[in-house]
């Protein structure tokens, strides 16, 4: 019975490799890529899972790199149910330039177009889920083309009462979400829901209860990088400072910190502390190479506490 059901619109077959140097108009020769399973939330159920919770991700699939990634989940013992579609399943490729500054770049593809009916059947398949005593239900991800823009308000109003929505995602769709109990923008995605700038902490904290104001969310957890995070209620806000790490790439951070929230909170933490232990599990994430997830021992160091039960 999973305590955290996860639905990922978007998946991805994730590749990621090395080479010496990017240099325009020339053959770039890498070394051997890893595979991984990706998207938002795969990458949170798959988290979640490594943090000690039972979890299971939805998600549409389709073609060789769908079978892969679900060939992928089931050799790590993640649990999913696949959604078959007539699209191919997206992959996206990370490259780590080993010279100079050892820069980082991400080649991220649109994904299939979902139809209606493969739309409607992957809610089907989280509600089907949540109904088994979930306490959460995250929705994570940019949406794949053809599935609605207001596919997370369509997911709150399907679902049964108990469950509580976390959303993280961009654009309309997070204009649009509704009722959700938590989101989680970034800055620049918050900024863009907004249409100007965001340049302080005050600023940031009125957009937010913009949102909260329009049903949305009940809080919203801006993402600020470097700058940590700040946490937002109706007649709140709190800054929470990022962990110092060493950065070895970007991939699945804000994943990574959505799960040890969810996590937390189904453990019995309080908001602040599940949002320090999110911060723990984001920062974790900045640690591992190309499109590995966090450790739990590295969660667990940088949390200073132990992983809540899940």
């Amino acid at each position: 019975m999973p305590l955290i059901v996860t639905l990922s619109l978007n998946p991805t077959l994730d590749l990621s490799t090395e080479t010496p140097e990017v240099l325009p108009g020339q053959k770039t020769r890498c070394a051997t890529p890893r595979q991984d399973p990706g998207g938002g939330g795969v990458n949170v159920a798959r988290v979640a899972r490594v943090l000690g919770a039972s979890s299971a991700v939805v998600f549409p699939s389709g073609g060789p790199a769908g079978d892969a990634l679900q060939t992928l989940l089931a050799a790590e013992g993640t649990a999913f149910h696949a959604v078959p579609i007539a699209g191919q399943t997206r992959q996206s490729l990370t490259v780590q330039e080993l010279c100079g500054e050892a820069r980082e770049f991400r080649f991220v593809l649109p994904g299939p177009t979902l139809s209606a009916a493969e739309f409607e059947a992957c809610l089907a398949a989280v509600v089907a889920r949540a109904r088994d005593g979930a306490a959460f239900v995250i929705a994570s991800g940019r949406l794949p083309p053809g599935a609605p823009e207001d596919a997370f308000a369509r997911l709150r109003a399907a679902l049964p009462p108990g469950p509580r929505l976390i959303v993280d995602t961009s654009g309309e769709p997070l204009r649009l979400a509704r009722g959700a109990f938590i989101v989680k923008p970034n800055l620049a995605e918050l900024e863009a829901v907004i249409g100007h700038a965001l340049p302080d902490d005050a600023a940031r904290a009125e957009a937010a209860r913009r949102l909260i104001a329009a049903g949305v969310a009940e809080r919203v957890l801006i993402s600020l990088a470097e700058e940590g995070a700040l946490l937002v209620t109706a007649d709140a806000a709190e800054r929470f400072p990022a962990l110092p790490v060493v950065v070895r790439t970007t991939v699945g951070a804000g994943d990574s910190a959505v799960a040890g929230l969810a996590v937390a909170l189904a453990g019995g933490a309080t908001l602040r502390d599940a949002v320090r232990f999110a911060m723990a599990a984001g920062a974790a994430a900045l640690l591992r190479p190309g499109t590995q997830l966090c450790l739990r021992e590295d969660v667990e160091r940088l949390a200073g506490m132990t992983v809540p039960a899940g």
